[in-house]
């Protein structure tokens, strides 16, 4: 009798039996992760400051999302397109606004663009200002944030009629803060290098 080089691997073949005990494993180790997993974040990556919360085993409300909100944009049909969105606890009461920038839906150049502050989590969200007015000719640059319930922006504009649309050549450094009842517009430093 020959004796093989490799040993007997009659029993490596799955049965039912083996199957059955890995998805035993895996849902007792997806089980035990869910229960050990950490409390829900209070920093978002637009620097929000923190949301209290709602109270002893309730989780913080949800900021309103832009998506299900209607904007006082006049778009001839076209639609309205969300460009950002930001959100916070704008005016210190624990439940978080949403600061959206929202222009016209257009196939090329660069239509202007209207700020807007949402409330209304857990319902319908609901336009309640308007930082800045489309007809303002304004659109927003890339460092719009809300840090310590101020709202953040670069606002870009055009010096007369003959500047192209698609080239602003004017840039105002604006925050926004709520301050008795109301928002009020602010101009901000610019950090300058050394």
């Amino acid at each position: 009798m020959q004796i093989p080089d490799v040993p007997d691997l009659a029993h490596a073949r799955p049965r039912p039996i083996h199957w059955l005990a890995t998805a035993t494993a895996m849902a007792g180790v997806v089980a035990l992760t869910t229960l050990t997993q950490p409390g829900a974040a209070t920093a978002s990556p637009s620097g929000d400051h923190q949301v209290r919360a709602a109270g002893p085993g309730r989780s913080a409300p949800a900021a309103p999302d832009p998506a299900e909100a209607d904007f006082p944009l006049e778009c001839g049909g076209a639609g309205t397109v969300v460009t950002r969105k930001v959100y916070g606890d704008l005016d210190g009461d624990g439940t978080p606004e949403t600061v959206a920038v929202v222009r016209c839906e257009a196939g090329s150049g660069t239509p202007p663009s209207g700020v807007y502050v949402l409330t209304g989590a857990g319902g319908e969200p609901r336009v309640v200002a308007t930082l800045v007015d489309p007809g303002e000719k304004r659109s927003v640059g890339p460092d719009f944030a809300i840090r310590d319930g101020i709202v953040l922006a670069t606002l870009l504009g055009y010096s007369g009629p003959d500047v192209p649309s698609c080239c602003p050549d004017e840039e105002e450094h604006v925050s926004w803060r709520w301050k008795n009842g109301a928002f009020v517009r602010g101009e901000r430093p610019v950090a300058r290098g050394v």
